[in-house]
């Protein structure tokens, strides 16, 4: 097959081509890599060292980009696979760090050169921390140029329908990961002109023809059985030549990297799925961390508790705090607390607007539910209603990040693998929390609980906490609200703008 050769094109190093975007990104990637070690090594000598022989140290600062960048290079943090999703990024600088500053340990040893251990211990981490910033920074404006269409790579599906449409649909709705289905080559003998809005092209056997015709850089094979591993092996050799990506989904749903090794055995490449850790150390970590938060929590934000219970107290003079029975672990029921945002009577209203109901499953939601008070419908824009969770928390009900805390009348609904959300605490946020809020149906809410309870980990929590702020503050998946009577706003007020319903009632 002859090179496939385009504009925007540029020759990677091992001959395939690379997207111009790609290498523009690696380039800035290097360039704010060297910059920010630079920084952390000249801040390191003016704060640290000035009453020493500095040409030594000014050396040693101008030579730290170099070395960092190479470290980084080492290390992998320059590999476009890992560029604009996931932690593996981040945990690459580290890895980089960690051992640059291993490599210098063992040079000065050797060598017995004299090299200031505070110095070290400042430009190091300095530059560790400016450049996870740097790439933060990066990563957001990457993000912000593929919802606009940008940056994009073009993918060729290649699977049954069901599993094809299912690809479609999630890399539509998480565009930041930068992949777009272009096109469908069905197995299974299907003929459809098209699937999901992407057109088909033949079969498996068509793989090649429709990487021409679609201009397409990466081939995504979903599990089944008519690509064997000699048709696999078959079409990567013929892909070979073009420098197209081949990427093969195997058939674990919602099960990440972390939980998966590739174990090699009499020449098969057997992937080994460890299992979720639901208790142990790391569980026992996850308490104190959720628990020392909660509680730092509530004494920081004790001035804003008090001028939120004053407000809902002066709207309607009913109470304060609503109390409501939610299942959490192992079925366990408790009451979770949250400040109150709908009128005293909403349970007693809930029966006459079920018929409203506008979600799907076992949730209720409504856009614009009459039963929010004014100041609820501010409380649930920014998710305020739910700091008094922080006491849940604090008592060992909830988790900071977990699945959505359910009713009984939800659980009540649930089918068999559905319960398996409630093998760990509910938390206050989650993957729920950050992928959409209302916006998400019944089906993807579910699926994002089961994630998490899959994937866990601490990272994974910090993860969430710090998505979570964004989430909260632009709104996403808000609802909107207004209080009514007979379909007029309140004295005739335009309706409000809220938040986040449907999986509460008050």
């Amino acid at each position: 097959m002859a090179l496939r050769t385009r504009e925007s094109d540029v020759v990677a190093t091992d001959g395939a081509p690379r997207p111009s975007w790609v290498s523009a990104y690696i380039f800035r990637t290097v360039i704010a890599d060297g910059l920010c070690a630079l920084a952390a090594g000249l801040l390191a000598l003016e704060e640290r060292f000035s009453n020493l022989n500095q040409d030594v140290y000014l050396l040693f600062a101008c030579g730290l980009p170099v070395l960092w960048c190479v470290s980084v290079a080492i290390a992998g943090g320059y590999d476009p696979r890992f560029i604009g999703v996931g932690s593996d990024e981040f945990r690459r600088v580290l890895n980089a760090a960690v051992s640059l500053t291993a490599g210098l340990a063992i040079v000065a040893y050797a060598t017995k050169i004299d090299i200031a251990r505070g110095y070290v211990a400042i430009a190091l981490p300095g530059a560790t921390v400016l450049d996870l910033f740097a790439r933060f920074v990066l990563r957001k404006r990457l993000h912000k140029k593929r919802r606009a269409g940008a940056c994009i790579q073009r993918v060729i599906a290649v699977g049954h329908a069901p599993a094809v449409a299912d690809l479609v649909a999630v890399l539509r709705r998480d565009s930041y990961h930068g992949l777009r289905v272009v096109g469908a080559c069905l197995a299974g003998g299907t003929m459809l002109g098209e699937i999901a809005g992407v057109p088909v092209h033949g079969g498996p056997g068509s793989v090649t023809d429709a990487v021409k015709a679609f201009d397409a850089d990466t081939v995504a094979v979903l599990a089944c059985p008519e690509m064997n591993a000699i048709r696999l092996r078959e079409l990567a050799w013929q892909l070979e030549a073009t420098g197209t990506d081949v990427c093969v989904a195997p058939a674990l749903l919602d099960v990440a990297g972390p939980r998966t090794t590739i174990r090699p055995v009499a020449g098969l490449p057997l992937l080994h799925v460890d299992h979720p850790e639901l208790t142990g150390g790391k569980r026992a970590v996850k308490t104190v961390f959720d628990r020392v938060v909660a509680g730092l929590g509530l004494i920081l934000l004790a001035p804003l508790f008090l001028f939120i219970a004053v407000r809902i107290k002066l709207h309607d003079r009913g109470p304060v705090f609503f109390r409501q029975v939610r299942v959490g672990k192992d079925e366990r029921r408790f009451h979770v607390i949250k400040f109150r945002t709908m009128v005293v009577d909403a349970e007693q209203q809930k029966t006459q607007l079920t018929g409203s109901n506008e979600a799907a499953g076992a949730l209720f939601k409504m856009r614009r539910d009459p039963r929010v008070t004014r100041p609820g419908a501010w409380l649930r824009r920014y998710s305020l209603d739910e700091l008094p969770q922080l006491i849940n928390v604090l008592i060992g009900d909830m988790s900071l990040v977990g699945p959505r805390p359910a009713l009984p009348s939800e659980v009540a609904r649930y089918h068999d693998h559905m319960r398996r959300r409630l093998v760990v605490k509910p938390g206050i946020t989650g993957l729920w929390q950050i992928n959409g809020r209302s916006d998400l149906s019944w089906a993807d809410a579910v699926r994002l609980d089961l994630r998490y309870v899959e994937n866990w980990s601490l990272a994974l929590d910090l993860q969430v906490l710090w998505k979570t702020w964004s989430a909260v503050l632009r709104g996403n998946g808000a609802y909107l609200y207004h209080r009514t009577h007979r379909g007029i706003g309140v004295r005739g007020r335009p309706a409000l703008s809220g938040a986040r319903g449907g999986k509460r009632t008050c």
